[in-house]
């Protein structure tokens, strides 16, 4: 079960960034437009919080049950990372990157998952050589997909992504930690909320808009905020019951699904040799990692 939601949810976060593209199209929002980014980024995690909030009262029989005082506390500071501070950073990184390109880029954040857990968690979930070759043949898919890139886009892009992705692999221990001492679907809510309401606002202070160009236009946005409360519901729940690592690897079928949307909604490039050597080296590297351990001799 748990290795279905994970891919599950990678799946749903594949096809986000070639619709965040599609969405900046339908909304008429340039890549130069930092305002209107952050609007649509915003709209699309406060939406979110609402789906999650009916999610709970729909699964839970139950309204989500809100935490107080620190535990409240370190709800809202998670929310402004990894909602506010993460996204605001990943949305300018889309703007700047083709989609197949960027999707690489963003499933490092699977491989530094397992490192980061070696270091946090110890025996519990430590970095075995089979792991650390995994991690290795992953970061070597990144690199290859990133040689002569000229069309891929920017120097500024690729910087952007690159931190969006460590901000993100920080925030799946804090996000276990914070699961354990409150509800899951409470934690979710003031996280993409209160992120999404910050992000929105501050866009809305430097001068940013939403222009619909049409139906399609709020039907993108709908879509992506059902991604990203479904998504990062049932991550918080495999994060708090299972191991980092083994958990945040499947970031594979990210980059899978993510090149292949971006090839039909947006027109890119579907057999650029680098990106499928890249796959197969990532594809390697959580074969790697998640290989079952030699039983003992007798």
């Amino acid at each position: 079960m748990a290795v279905g939601f994970a891919i599950l949810c990678n799946t749903l976060w594949g096809s986000a960034f070639p619709f965040i593209k599609l969405g900046y199209r339908l909304f008429a929002i340039d890549a130069a437009d930092t305002a209107s980014i952050l609007c649509f980024a915003g709209a699309r995690f406060a939406i979110a919080s609402v789906w999650v909030f009916l999610g709970s009262c729909l699964l839970q029989k139950r309204p989500p049950a809100f935490p107080r005082g620190r535990v409240l506390a370190e709800c809202c500071a998670l929310g402004l990372w990894q909602t506010t501070f993460h996204y605001g950073i990943y949305y300018f990184a889309v703007a700047l990157l083709t989609g197949a390109f960027g999707g690489i880029l963003n499933c490092t954040q699977s491989f530094l998952g397992v490192i980061l857990a070696h270091f946090l968690y110890g025996k519990a979930d430590r970095l075995t050589p089979a792991k650390a070759l995994g991690c290795a043949l992953g970061f070597g898919g990144v690199l290859v997909a990133t040689l002569g890139n000229h069309g891929g886009g920017s120097a500024l892009g690729v910087a952007c992504m690159m931190t969006a992705t460590v901000m993100f692999a920080v925030s799946g221990p804090w996000n276990k930690a914070v699961t354990q001492k409150a509800d899951s679907f409470a934690a979710c809510c003031v996280n993409l909320g209160l992120g999404g309401a910050v992000l929105f606002l501050a866009g809305l202070a430097l001068g940013g808009r939403l222009s619909p160009e049409g139906p399609l236009a709020f039907g993108v946005l709908l879509y992506l905020s059902c991604v990203s409360g479904a998504a990062y519901l049932l991550w918080a729940l495999l994060m708090k019951n299972n191991p980092v690592s083994r958990i945040s690897v499947f970031a594979l079928v990210n980059p899978v699904v993510n090149v292949l949307l971006s090839a039909v909604l947006n027109g890119e490039p579907l057999f650029d040799w680098r990106y499928l050597a890249a796959l197969a080296l990532v594809c390697a590297g959580i074969w790697m990692v998640n290989r079952p351990a030699k039983e003992a001799a007798g």
